[in-house]
């Protein structure tokens, strides 16, 4: 659980971590498709964020929904995020 951490032109692999206070300066932020990562008053700049193994699937299953034609429910998926809770 990295706290108070300045990340800088660094890799940083997302999955599962909670960062607090941290700062991420043009770094290469990854995610694999684990357990989303957890941000609590942290701060990026220039970063680069990337997704690999089963969170690159999803990306691309949702580009083949979209490109069938399912525009509708991709959209749908971009609204519930978007959503404040």
């Amino acid at each position: 659980m990295p706290s108070g951490v300045m990340y800088n032109h660094e890799t940083v692999a997302l999955d599962g971590e909670i960062f607090t206070d941290c700062e991420f300066r043009d770094s290469r932020m990854i995610f694999s498709g684990g357990s989303p990562p957890v941000f609590e008053n942290c701060r990026f700049y220039g970063c680069e964020w990337k997704q690999d193994e089963a969170a690159q699937r999803t990306l691309a299953y949702l580009k083949a929904l979209w490109s069938a034609g399912e525009k509708t429910a991709v959209q749908a998926l971009i609204k519930d995020i978007t959503v404040a809770r």
